[in-house]
């Protein structure tokens, strides 16, 4: 059992930069991968990025390449999301999860309970 809590969303106008967080506590971390999904009102979950805990590779969605960096820090059990260059289309709840796998969808067992992006034009 996995538990995730997520915070440092908020309002930000186009351009800006955001840093979520995500901690993980309960089963043991080093052979999960993290990931972070987004979902707009009215549209499908869609996924971000994801990051393995012990190697630390990472995958990202082609909407955020460049823009978005996933992160982790082993020593204190969290997880990280920088954004940057942020587009009103980035506006979503962001959510973490952990599964076994790094892919770009399936495979994700835990969730946290989101937290709310809103970028500004």
């Amino acid at each position: 059992q996995v538990q995730l809590v997520e915070s440092g969303g908020g309002l930000v106008q186009a351009g800006g930069s955001l840093r979520l967080s995500c901690a993980v506590s309960g089963r043991t971390l080093s052979s999960y991968v993290m990931g972070w999904f987004r979902q707009a009102p009215g549209k499908e979950r869609e996924f971000v990025a994801a990051i393995s805990w012990s190697a630390g590779t990472t995958l990202y969605a082609a909407s955020v390449k460049g823009r978005f960096t996933i992160s982790r820090d082993n020593t204190k059990n969290m997880v990280y999301l920088q954004m940057n260059s942020l587009k009103p289309e980035d506006t979503a709840g962001y959510y973490c999860a952990a599964g076994r796998r790094l892919s770009a969808g399936a495979g994700y067992d835990y969730w946290g309970q989101g937290t709310q992006v809103t970028v500004s034009s």
